[in-house]
């Protein structure tokens, strides 16, 4: 015996497997909003001591963003890293998990000593890195801040 309306029992209804995997989708999501909440908060306290992670960031593939492993990322800090003094000037281009490991390492190197750090991206979220981030779009690869290039 139906209770609704016609329109009504004919409304598409997800099945109990698919609410279950749509609920954990959100639970999901409102976790990562949290971190990343809490990221920005920590921003305003210059980071305090807990290592960032890439996780309060989730790719976004309308951006075609890709984060490189940790380990490579880690790598490729090493390498930018290398040789680098309080004049040198390290830009991070489009690559934001490299940005990420960068900014942990530098963490325990005192103020004095610490390169010049700035992140190129197109993705605004990095934003909370105030002084650091850089709005870039590699389709405009010439178009930087303070520049008339297009």
């Amino acid at each position: 015996m139906s209770l609704g309306t016609p329109e009504e029992d004919d409304a598409p209804q997800l099945s109990a497997s698919a609410l279950d995997a749509l609920k954990d989708f959100y639970g999901e999501r409102d976790a990562r909003l949290q971190q990343f909440e809490d990221l920005k908060n920590q921003t305003e306290d210059d980071f305090g001591t807990k290592p960032l992670s890439m996780e309060a960031f989730t790719e976004d593939w309308n951006a075609s963003q890709f984060w490189y492993s940790d380990e490579t990322a880690t790598k490729l800090a090493e390498q930018l890293l290398e040789g680098a003094t309080k004049e040198s000037y390290i830009a991070v281009v489009s690559a934001p998990s490299v940005y990420i490991q960068l900014k942990n390492m530098l963490a325990s190197k005192d103020n004095l000593s610490r390169p010049h750090v700035r992140l190129l991206e197109y993705d605004e979220r990095f934003a909370v890195f105030k002084d650091e981030f850089v709005a870039y779009d590699f389709e405009t690869p010439l178009r930087l801040p303070g520049t008339t290039s297009s």
